[in-house]
This record gives C-alpha cells, structure tokens and sequence, in this order.
C-alpha cells in the first residue's frame, strides 16, 4: 500500500527518524492506534527480568512500527526507555540479513549463502574436533535467548558437539545468588512474587539499582511505601532510590557480608532472633551465631567506612518489622565473595523468621530477560534440564533417555565463561560457537578476552546486528529478533510468560533454532533435532522437567496466553503454579530445613595500594543495556546517554567534564567526570555498556568467586589521573557494504557526561 508521507520537520525530528521513516517504519502517534488494518500483537519487552508486557503495532504490510503499553500484571501499562524504544530494532537498518563469512580474520567479510555457511561451519568443526578431540570445541549461549533456545543450546553443545564446554552470559548475573539459595533452600529463585512488595512492612535492597536497571520495579516499592513500609538500601552510590530510602548505607564496595554479619551481630545481642522458627526449621544456626559474634557493630564501621549507628538501625529497623524482604542485584553478587554475600542477606531473613508469607521473604533481581530461564535448562556448564546436576547419576540416566543416547556418551560438567576464554589462551579449546552474547565487551580484563578470542583457529557467532565479538569471528549467521518468533521466559519472579511473533524475519534470517537444528543435520544428529519451531522444543522440555526441581511440565502456551503468566514448579495442567516459595515451611532439600551457612569475610582480590588507592565499580545506566549491542543503536537511548562516563567525588578536586583517566593493574581509559556527592570519596563509578577503548572492562579484574566462578566485576584497585582529550567511543560495527546508522551516533560528538538521574550535588551541563 501507499504510506502516508508525514512532513519532517529538521529543527525538531529526532536523531534517525528520517532513516527509520526510510526502513518502512511510521511513527507511533501520541499512542493511538489509528493505522489501517493494524494489529496489537500482546507480548513482553526484550530487556531486563522484570518482563513487562507491551503490544507491538503491526501494520498492513506485516511490519512493526511501533508499541502500546500493555496491562499486564506484571508492569500495569508501565515501560521504561528501553522498552518504550525496544520496537525499533527490529526493522533497523543495520540488521545482518545475509550469512558473512572469511577464511582468515585478516580477510574482509563476504556474504554466502546459507548452505555455503553452515556446509563451513559444520566442516570446520569436524576438522578442530578431529584434530584436537571434541572438548576443543566450545559453546557460548545467552541469557535472553527464549527458554527454548537455551535448551537447545545445552543439548546441541552435549548431543551435537559432544564437548563438556558449553556456559552462558548468565554467568555474569545470576550464579552467585543461585549458589546461595541452593544451598539454604535446595532450589534456585526468588521466593516471593513482586506484588508481595506491596505488603511488606521493610524492604531491603542490596546491591540493586531499581530505579535505572529495573525502572518498573520502582511501582512496587512505592505502593510498598505508600502503606508504610520502610526501605532500606545498602549501596556505595546515593542512586535514585537510594535517595528517598529511610535508611542507605553507603558502604565501601567489595565489605558488604561484614556489614550483613554485623547486623546479625546486633540481632543475635539484642534478643532479636526468632527462636523458635529457627529452632523448627534450620540447621547450622549456633554456628553462624558463632561466627557472627566476630562482627560487632564497630568492626563493620571500621571495614566497611560507615557509622556504627548505622549497623544498629538496620537491624532493629529489620528485625522489629512485622513482614520484611530482602532483595539483591549484581551490586553484591559481582565480587569473589558474591556467593559469601548473598548468603549473609540470606541470614538475617532465616533468623528473622521471615520466609514462606506475603510480604516476608527473598530474592534476586534478574538482570537479563531470561535470566531465571536462561539457567534452568542446561547451557549452564554444570547443569541439565529441569535443574538437574549434570554430575549425579541418576539425573543423567532420566536425560539421556529423553534425548536418545547412551549415558556414556553425555560429557560432563564443564568450565565457566571466564575460565574458558583462558582455555582459548592456551589452545584447550581451538573452536566456539557463540549464540546471544558479547563477550568482547561484557567480559572482564578486555586485554585477556581479545587474546583468547583472537587464538581462536575458528569462531562462528549467531547474532541480528554485527556485535564487537560478531566482528571478529569467520562466520557470522543472521538470526531473529526476539518479535519474529515466539517461545517463552521466566522472569525474575520465576513468572514463566509467553512472548509472541508479530512480524516475519527479513529474507536471509533464520531462527536460533533452525539454524541448531540445520547444523545439528550436518553433524550426523539430525534426528535428535528434528524441530519445526518453538513449539515442538517446548512440548520435549516439558518432558525433559517433569518431575523435575524446575518442573515445567504442567506448562502450555495456550494455558500462558491464558493467564499472563505461571510460576514453575507447575507438575500438572491443572496446577495453578507456585508464585510463593514455602507456605508450608519446607524447602526442597531432603530434610525440609533451610541450610544456613557460616560467611566469612575476605578482602577483594584486587590489593589496595598507595599507587591504586581507589575502589572502581561499574554498573548499568538506565538508557542501556548489557553490552549495548542493541540500546547503542536506537537514536533516542543514545542521544540520553551517548557515553560512558567516570562518576566521581568532588573530593577528587576534578571539574565536570574534565578528561579524566581511570587506571588499574589490566589498563587505562580516559571518561568525562561527572562530579557528584552521591559517591563515597574512595569510590569510582564506570557504566559498562561501551567497547574498548572506552570501556568499563579495559579495567576491571577477572578475578572469579571460587563457588560461582562469576567475576569480580564491582570491586576495583584503582587510580585517577587528568588527562588531555577523551577516549573515543566507536560506532557499532556494521555488515560490509553498509554505512553506520549515523544519525543515531550524532551526540557521541557531546564531550560532557549525560546529566544523571542520581546527580545530587552535580554541576549543571553549560
């Protein structure tokens, strides 16, 4: 049909709108949905593990063109900036849509067809699996890929590979906050559902930015608030939230299970405990007692630079609540005692009998869309479908069966992300394929991980626009977006929700799944992977948990379309899920108790000096996300934040927008100061979203926890120093023969950092 043509008028349109108009796309208008034969397809936002729902406009022709808010119970019409421009990758013009493919990296890319590329791909990996044996071969999925996916994921790395090394992203999110509730509960989610926010009497957030990294987040803390509850955050930086909490304990990054286990301290001394529930329902309480009796109040002042008052005030504020929760995010989790600290939160939830309720309980922050899902089903290395541990007997028997082959033939547990990047550093793994990930930018020690990579003898991605670690294998495979298919997610509730396809894939794209299941072909197990779609890798997954920890099995699409929504454990159709974790005050180890482990604090592995006085941490920022492999491309989320920046205390004596370098032990890169008071003095701030060089990981340390093997992304030794002129932020790499969407990148050019919704005290932008 012919479009309407719209005048455009150059002083106000914003930054890409003339190219988007170009790529087919119409502008949504003040959120009317007027256009001629349009359709709402009801699905749920691409980013983070709050999982809003939203429409998407579909047009005549078959193409989204824009979005609607939705009334879901999960956001109630809300969206933050990232799901509000979320649409508009989708028909991007920097969309891959042919196979690329090389011989060499020093050769350019050069499109192929399809049998061309997986003919390549598939021989390649029979050639370093035959000369260097099937665990030379590696596997890297993602924690946004539907639920599906990340099934197929661990089944084609075990089935198809044969290799014991296949991880994921989630790596980098969720694990250290896993182990822990495994080891108190026997089972890996948060215990309570968001809603149970709203009737709490004290929230405790740890580590967790709500306001920038989970924006809808905020609607349940308020309603909490608005009936009273008190909040209480514990984070190095004065954030948003931060702001209007009753309590917020600035503390030194990398000490937070001293300050948690001061708490408990303070707890135990003043009578505080609720005895008789942990008398009923946990095990190794005297000798956490113990331990915590080496944490007063005055230690945790002196480790952690805090009033000691502080200690008391949380504990009794905590302790003296009819209904408290507490939550955490990356904050405490991305420190090589992230599992240490989790379980100290964990604690004081147990002592204070706070568990099983509405309105009493725990739980994580999920970070990635699918973060929950995303490591319930097997790409995470040690772990198969439903939950089950790849090293107990049983379980692989019950799997192997599923799947088709002899037990003997299932690898076994593998390494984590980090670890085998330095496998590529040594030529223990010659070979990867990477599906929904980025590791060039969101991996640690950017110095390490260009190294490993660059070793590599041969790297196919599976990607929809060209990443930074896309740009840098031999072949790249064009996949769908998360609206061209359907399949399933689990929030951070564990709320398993049902995504929709609104349009077709542009020609030249496949899905994630066929292209396993053609590669699968290839390899000589077609027939273990005979999928036509979503659907058909659900119904085996269901199969795959029934009876399972994680037991989808009583889950459907048509019960999900239903309902919004269904919480696993769900063992049957008729099983209304299980949005609250312990009703009945057991958990899932075999005795029924909580587990409560002793935590010892250890300083950070990164050593303090008088050259590398400082501490650096890093986060996200609202307008981004993850490696930005997305959000650096919608004009809108980049004209908001165009640029990372280096958040720093006026005590620092810098100006805003001084070129200043952060150096620590891996490099050095030079960000605009924003000079802020919302910062401890010791302390430096960095969002990660951007490549090297200006990149937050240039900096930071590949230490890892010994139990999550997740990296010490939060705590830093570091530096600062004046320097002369700013890094460079690079555009994001582009297919060969196509030009940068320029006039999204327009405020890359603005030297000055973004003005900051956590800026109290920051000078004004001239």
């Amino acid at each position: 049909m012919n479009r309407p043509t719209v005048p455009l008028d150059p002083t106000s349109a914003p930054p890409g709108a003339q190219s988007f108009r170009d790529a087919g796309g119409i502008p949504a208008d003040r959120w009317h949905a007027d256009q001629r034969g349009e359709t709402l397809v009801p699905t749920h936002c691409c980013f983070c593990g709050v999982q809003c729902g939203m429409y998407l406009r579909v047009n005549e022709a078959g193409r989204v063109f824009g979005m609607e808010p939705r009334n879901h119970d999960i956001n109630r019409m809300r969206l933050c900036p990232k799901g509000v421009n979320a649409y508009q990758q989708i028909n991007h013009p920097e969309r891959l849509t042919a196979p690329l493919i090389r011989s060499s990296r020093d050769e350019p890319f050069r499109e192929a067809s399809w049998e061309e590329a997986l003919d390549f791909t598939a021989g390649e990996i029979r050639r370093v699996q035959e000369t260097y044996g099937a665990d030379a071969f590696g596997m890297l999925g993602g924690a946004s890929l539907f639920t599906e996916k990340t099934y197929l994921v661990g089944k084609f790395a075990r089935v198809a590979l044969t290799t014991r090394h296949v991880d994921y992203n989630g790596r980098l999110c969720m694990v250290s906050a896993a182990a822990a509730n495994k080891a108190v509960f026997g089972i890996d989610r948060a215990g309570n559902p968001f809603a149970d926010m709203l009737v709490t009497d004290c929230l405790l957030v740890a580590g967790g930015n709500i306001a920038e990294c989970f924006p809808v987040l905020t609607q349940y803390v308020w309603g909490g608030r608005d009936r009273g509850a008190k909040l209480i955050i514990v984070d190095p930086r004065e954030t948003a939230i931060a702001r209007t909490a009753d309590i917020h304990v600035a503390l030194r990054p990398g000490t937070d299970s001293v300050f948690f286990n001061a708490v408990l301290h303070v707890i135990v001394e003043e009578g505080l405990v609720d005895e008789e529930f942990v008398a009923a329902h946990a095990t190794g309480w005297d000798e956490v007692v113990r331990c915590v009796r080496n944490y007063p109040p005055s230690r945790a002042a002196e480790v952690c630079g805090i009033p000691e008052s502080q200690v008391y005030e949380v504990a009794r504020m905590f302790a003296g609540a009819g209904n408290a929760m507490a939550c955490h995010a990356r904050g405490i989790e991305h420190q090589t005692q992230g599992v240490e600290n989790c379980l100290s939160v964990v604690n004081l939830i147990v002592a204070t009998g706070n568990v099983g309720r509405p309105g009493a309980g725990y739980g994580t922050l999920t970070g990635q869309g699918n973060g929950q899902g995303g490591r319930e089903h097997g790409q995470k290395s040690d772990m198969l479908p439903g939950g089950r541990d790849l090293k107990n007997p049983e379980h692989r028997r019950q799997i192997c069966e599923i799947w088709g082959i002899d037990e003997a033939d299932l690898p076994g547990v593998g390494t984590s992300m980090m670890e085998m990047v330095w496998q590529m550093q040594r030529g223990e793994i010659r070979g990867l394929l990477g599906v929904c990930n980025n590791p060039l930018v969101s991996l640690p020690n950017h110095a390490t991980v260009q190294d490993g990579y660059d070793r590599l003898e041969f790297h196919v991605q599976l990607d929809f626009f060209l990443s930074e670690t896309a740009a840098n294998a031999h072949v790249v495979l064009p996949v769908t977006v998360w609206a061209e298919d359907e399949g399933v997610t689990a929030n951070a509730e564990a709320r398993v929700v049902k995504h929709n396809k609104a349009q077709e894939p542009p020609p030249g794209v496949r899905t994630d799944t066929w292209v396993l299941c053609e590669l699968a072909r290839r390899l000589g197990v077609g027939d273990k992977f005979a999928f036509s779609g979503s659907r058909d890798v659900f119904e085996e997954l269901r199969v795959a948990t029934a009876g399972a920890l994680v037991d989808y099995s009583g889950i459907t699409y048509e019960r999900l379309e239903e309902t919004g929504g269904i919480c696993w454990p769900c063992p049957s159709t008729d099983h209304p899920g299980t949005p609250r974790l312990f009703e009945d005050l057991r958990t899932y180890h075999p005795d029924g108790r909580m587990h409560l482990q002793t935590v010892e604090w250890h300083p950070p592995a990164d050593v303090y000096t008088a050259e590398y006085p400082l501490t650096l941490t890093t986060g996200r920022t609202v307008a981004h996300f993850l490696s930005g492999t997305q959000t650096r491309r919608l004009g809108g989320l980049v004209e908001q934040t165009p640029r990372p920046w280096v958040e720093v205390h006026p005590a620092q004596g810098f100006r805003n927008g001084d070129p200043v370098r952060v150096v620590t032990r891996r490099g050095s890169a030079v960000f605009p100061a924003l000079v802020t008071e919302a910062i401890r003095p010791d302390t430096v701030f960095v969002p990660y979203h951007w490549p090297s060089p200006a990149s937050a990981n240039v900096l930071t340390v590949d230490a890892l926890d010994p139990r999550s093997r997740i990296p010490e992304y939060k705590v830093a030794a570091a530096r600062l120093e004046l320097a002369e002129r700013l890094d460079e932020v690079p555009l994001p790499p582009v297919p060969p023969g196509r030009a940068s969407y320029e006039e999204v990148q327009v405020s890359l050019s603005d030297p000055l950092p973004p003005s900051a919704s956590q800026g109290r005290g920051t000078a004004e932008r001239s």
